[in-house]
């Protein structure tokens, strides 16, 4: 008597989640990686420049000078190291024992007086364009803000000829740690669905077990929905797992609908197990679908998704590429709903592109699966 369709694929959910739980490193990829990975970026990765050592040459000491020199004492963006000549702070600079220079000159306080002003001099390692542009950017408010300080001394209103006025939207305290743990989940995501998933019909072919699923009643579809199930439900779990550290552990905002990153989250690991899966059926084999699971997979969702490196500073062909990444619309997503909200323009866009991934490559997946040795 042929069994019931529901019962043979409760059998292979249920089999596949024995084969999980008999497998330790599956379940690392799922629950110990993403809290490796979230420690690693959380914690030791940071896109703010603290405690930067920065050099400070001071050729006539005198009560202004000093009051602006000592400014950089009290800024956790600074390690200052204080010079009395101005070679020896230059052969710093050339050992990179500093990364900066701040000379003053010794006709600051004259200058202070005079209609032009009191200037510095800023000398930076240019070796890192990202850190010399922070780095300046932060000497610019020291000197910015001890110009305040002085004149609400002084009783002068600070003259200026543009009143700027600067607002952060979304992120207002500027911490990086609120961008990189969001996109961090994306990467791990990928890892999750993308590489369990690579591997678990290559294991059936080298292990010889698929033969003996093909002379079975059991359809293709339901080996399909037996593998796919309860790696969907391993990879939710690692969800679960990363956004409650990134909430309770890294005190990252969630400004928008917990519900709505559980669906968008729920389609790109739809697409990322459908990668997997698709790249398992071609390859048939554990380590090279390993390989091109982490190549295909991996690098693009933490080198061109938006993650790390801006999307809109890369040429125009590597722009183009992006198109096709699908942790480019997930990240995207996920930077939307921790730190601005329920954008709903935004939202629908990538959770379209994200759909319609899925659909294309469980479809090929699907396609690509047959019943037969060859």
């Amino acid at each position: 008597m042929k069994r019931p369709r529901g019962r043979r694929l409760r059998g292979l959910i249920r089999k596949e989640f024995l084969q999980v739980g008999r497998d330790p490193s599956s379940l690392a990829i799922a629950f110990v990686l993403p809290v490796f990975l979230l420690f690693l970026f959380g914690y030791g990765v940071s896109l703010n420049a603290r405690n930067v050592p920065i050099g400070v040459v001071v050729e006539h000491p005198d009560t202004a000078s000093r009051a602006f020199a000592s400014g950089f004492l009290g800024s956790p963006s600074f390690a200052p190291h204080y010079y009395v000549s101005w070679q020896r702070a230059r052969e710093a600079l050339r050992g990179h024992r500093v990364d900066a220079l701040v000379r003053v000159r010794s006709d600051f306080a004259r200058g202070l007086q005079a209609p032009g002003g009191a200037g510095i001099q800023l000398v930076l390692n240019g070796v890192d364009t990202n850190t010399a542009q922070l780095i300046q950017g932060y000497v610019e408010g020291t000197w910015a803000a001890w110009l305040q300080q002085q004149a609400h001394a002084t009783g002068n209103p600070l003259v200026q000829p543009v009143d700027l006025r600067a607002r952060t939207w979304f992120n207002p305290n500027a911490r990086s740690r609120d961008y990189l743990v969001p996109g961090l989940i994306a990467v791990i995501m990928t890892l999750i669905g993308a590489l369990l998933t690579a591997l678990v019909v290559a294991r059936e072919w080298e292990r010889g077990t698929m033969e003996a699923l093909i002379v079975t009643p059991v359809s293709m579809g339901e080996i399909l929905l037996g593998k796919l199930i309860p790696y969907f439900v391993l990879g939710m779990g690692g969800l679960g797992l990363s956004v409650a550290m990134a909430l309770w552990l890294f005190q990252v905002p969630l400004r928008g609908s917990f519900w709505v990153l559980l669906g968008i989250s729920a389609l790109f690991l739809l697409v990322a197990l459908g990668m997997g899966l698709l790249i398992s059926i071609l390859s048939r084999n554990q380590f090279v679908a390993g390989m091109i699971a982490i190549i295909v997979t991996f690098l693009p969702a933490f080198l061109l998704s938006g993650f790390v490196f801006d999307i809109h500073s890369m040429p125009l062909a590597v722009r183009a590429i992006t198109r096709v990444v699908p942790a480019r619309y997930y990240v995207d997503a996920l930077h939307t709903v921790f730190l601005a909200g329920d954008v709903r323009g935004v939202l629908a866009l990538d959770a379209l592109a994200l759909g319609l991934m899925a659909v294309v490559l469980l479809g090929l997946s699907a396609l690509r699966s047959h019943k037969r040795l060859d």
